[in-house]
């Protein structure tokens, strides 16, 4: 008789492409998701992702009952669970997708140790990037620092392999014990607008590629900046939760055979990027990678972080993102720049409470990449934009929001404006903006004070 096995999901939610599932198809299986904040920590899934992932468990369940399976729910101490429910059943093996988050790999470390002891063993699959983070190397043996020779590295290794089918029937164990119920939807319904713009799961994140298609890659190079049109892909939390795996996202685009998309890729290798960097410093999402800006003068002030957070600091692309951001649990990846850049640069405020708030609102927080992208708007990461460059939110409004259109969908205080005002509201006549603050600083005092800031831990005079 063939032994049973474990399957336990965590960042592979789908069936599709998945190693872990197709090492186990043919045994009898016990499908299991662990909700461990205790182990994750400050790195618990924040409240949007709570949403998404609701969703997206009921979504895998019913994809898993229709094979012959059921999802066993169980939240606690991973370290405790795991191991029980393997005896319980008679498993000789837990196969699961590798983590690279430091909490998680701790986890998983300390979890293959307690197998080990009684006989079993945690089986771990390559499932949620291209390739391992401890693997890729420069010529000189060391982890990559930069972006372009790591994807160029990347291109030259050749295609991945081709992306593999669900399976069609799946088996289930003998007397698979009871699972529970897990409590992630907030209590006030601030995400009620999140279904609108969301369809979490495998067959979401499969619709999502197939709208996204020929077409919008042709255009992609260009379109991609521009914050009113849905001219990226939105694959981005399919990916986090691994609803889609980056092979067949990676096979899809290669098919189309479209203008945009090596761009595309190339933003598909950023992700691999951020946890090949997150593998190797895995302080990144606390501390910055350049020494020198531990010392920074940061100035934290709540109520700049409290206008930044509502979407009221009186730069209108600045508050369209923030807003956003509010209602969809999305914010578009120009946006995102802009936004970070005046919360670290013009308000000196820590990169750090960006990425907080980021993590607790974004359905597509994701560690390696949060971290790594607030680290590089704030010119402390890898590879990290240099600290000088100071985004002008007026001039980076009107190049990528001419019309106005993404601005006024989402500051509705700015409808009666002339486009040519929509990114500086404060210069329009009295009585066409109301309930509408002015800017919370002035460009050329924050750019200036913010460069005074990198001068002093440079020990430079501004």
């Amino acid at each position: 008789m063939t032994r049973p096995a474990l399957l336990w999901f965590r960042n592979d939610l789908r069936l599709a492409d998945n190693p872990a599932l197709m090492a186990v198809a043919d045994r009898p299986i016990l499908p299991v998701f662990v909700l461990d904040d205790d182990a994750a920590g400050a790195w618990k899934h924040g409240g949007a992702q709570r949403w998404w992932l609701h969703h997206a468990l009921a979504s895998l369940g019913a994809d898993l009952s229709r094979r012959g399976v059921d999802l066993h729910l169980a939240q606690g101490d991973a370290a405790i669970i795991i191991p029980a429910l393997a005896a319980a059943v008679g498993a000789e093996d837990i196969h699961v997708a590798q983590r690279f988050e430091p909490w998680g790999r701790r986890q998983d470390e300390a979890i293959a140790t307690a197998l080990k002891s009684t006989g079993r063993r945690l089986v771990r699959h390559r499932g949620t990037l291209l390739h391992d983070p401890h693997a890729l190397r420069t010529g000189q043996g060391k982890p990559y620092q930069v972006y372009t020779p790591f994807s160029r590295a990347i291109f030259a290794a050749g295609e991945p392999a081709p992306p593999m089918d669900a399976p069609a029937r799946l088996h289930p164990v003998a007397n698979p014990p009871a699972g529970a119920t897990l409590d992630l939807l907030p209590k006030r319904d601030w995400a009620k607008d999140f279904p609108k713009h969301w369809q979490p799961g495998e067959a979401g994140a499969a619709k999502r590629l197939a709208a996204f298609g020929t077409r919008a890659l042709a255009a992609y190079d260009g379109a991609r900046n521009i914050p009113a049109i849905p001219g990226t892909s939105g694959l981005s939390p399919h990916l986090r939760f691994g609803e889609i795996s980056p092979r067949q996202v990676w096979h899809a685009a290669r098919e189309a055979g479209a203008t945009g998309s090596h761009t595309f890729l190339k933003e598909v290798l950023w992700r691999d990027f951020a946890y090949h960097l997150l593998f190797n410093r895995p302080e990144m999402p606390e501390a910055p990678l350049a020494e020198k800006f531990a010392a920074f003068p940061w100035q934290p002030n709540p109520k700049y972080l409290a206008a930044w957070q509502r979407g009221m600091t009186g730069y209108p692309i600045v508050d369209a993102g923030m807003r956003q951001l509010w209602a969809t649990g999305w914010m578009h990846n120009r946006v995102r720049m802009i936004v970070a850049s005046l919360l670290v640069k013009h308000l000196l405020q820590p990169w750090q409470d960006g990425q907080d708030w980021f993590w607790d609102t974004l359905v597509d927080g994701d560690l390696a990449s949060n971290s790594a992208s607030w680290q590089w708007v704030a010119g402390c990461g890898a590879d990290a934009a240099p600290y000088f460059r100071v985004f002008n939110p007026m001039l980076q409004g009107a190049k990528f929001d001419p019309e106005g259109t993404y601005v006024t969908r989402w500051v509705p205080e700015l409808a009666r404006l002339p486009k040519n005002l929509i990114h500086q509201p404060w210069e329009a006549p009295p009585g066409l903006v109301r309930d509408y603050p002015p800017p919370i600083i002035d460009h050329a005092f924050g750019r200036a004070r913010a460069l005074a800031a990198y001068a002093a831990i440079k020990g430079e005079t501004a």
